[in-house]
């Protein structure tokens, strides 16, 4: 089966891997342009276009698939299925329909949950215990598609979306797999997603990833855990020089009380609105990810200091 994959990020790079593996004919790979990265912000290509180039393929970066000269190219394609995974763009009907057999989309949740850009990030912050992967035929609808393929996945306790995204990639590169060779010899099922129950999974802003002490503990190592280790949950503590922005990588809850914000013991115990988080990992601006006793070698943060 002749197709076209449509990615940006790492998560997509299995899924493409996979399909490859399995023999499908990648006429072309499509990925977002290549975008300022690292410390001297210059242009680098994405992991999926990295990927593509570094096996041959053709990877094309358009900046919009709306251009008329986009969409003529990849008609020309004439391909039987486009595979879509974490592209970067919303697909106008022209493209979704120029396939023979349509337009396909590997999706990191249990749809009708989490439709939208972050679903793994939202699954983990809302306290899901459980999500998966899910390969649907894509409509214009946002995520509304009928499903062909689903697997469960559980969230653990100590997951990080890192961490549960990696797990997802690997899971929904074989289940993509599988799908599409069901598509190709005529054997998939599709089934309407509930008309019930959809949730929506906006896209993380960055004024939303400060840590607001107040809240709950609960509520906040899961914030700390589901935005970790992109865009990173933050909170500024005070030195000589003044406020320093931190990173929170990964937490625990644990026991205590204090005004919020409070550090409660030499170990980065932190007081919450109700109940305290105990800081795992953490990451100074500019700096290299550490343990807390390493981030307190280098870090005075005394008992009743307060963050914020």
């Amino acid at each position: 089966m002749r197709i076209a994959f449509l990615g940006t990020p790492q998560f997509a790079v299995p899924a493409l891997a996979e399909l490859v593996s399995a023999g499908f004919e990648v006429a072309a790979v499509y990925a977002q342009p290549p975008a300022p990265r690292g410390r001297g912000q210059a242009l680098k290509p994405s992991p999926v276009q990295a990927f593509a180039e570094s096996m041959g393929m053709e990877a094309r970066t358009p900046v919009t698939m709306r251009d008329p000269e986009v969409v003529a190219a990849f008609r020309a394609l004439e391909l039987d299925a486009a595979v879509v995974v974490a592209f970067g763009q919303i697909l106008p009907a022209e493209v979704l329909d120029a396939p023979r057999l349509g337009s396909f989309n590997l999706h990191a949740s249990l749809l009708p949950r989490w439709r939208g850009a972050a679903p793994i990030q939202r699954a983990i912050m809302a306290g899901d215990q459980i999500t998966g992967v899910q390969v649907m035929r894509m409509t214009e609808g946002l995520d509304e598609g009928p499903v062909l393929a689903s697997e469960s996945v559980r969230i653990g306790p100590l997951d990080t979306g890192g961490a549960l995204q990696d797990r997802l990639a690997q899971v929904g590169a074989r289940l993509l797999a599988t799908a599409m060779a069901q598509v190709e010899h005529g054997q998939a099922t599709e089934t309407a997603q509930a008309a019930e129950g959809a949730t929506y999974a906006r896209k993380i802003k960055p004024a939303e990833a400060r840590i607001d002490w107040t809240r709950p503990a609960a509520d906040l190592d899961r914030h700390i855990r589901g935005l970790s280790p992109f865009p990173g949950a933050w909170f500024e503590a005070p030195s000589d020089k003044g406020p320093v922005r931190i990173k929170a990588l990964l937490s625990v809850l644990d026991e205590g009380g204090g005004a919020p914000g409070q550090v409660l013991d030499d170990n980065l115990l932190i007081a919450c609105g109700t109940g305290a988080v105990r800081l795992i990992q953490v990451q100074r601006e500019g700096r290299q990810i550490q343990d807390a006793p390493t981030f307190l070698r280098g870090f005075a943060l005394p008992v009743g200091a307060r963050l914020f």
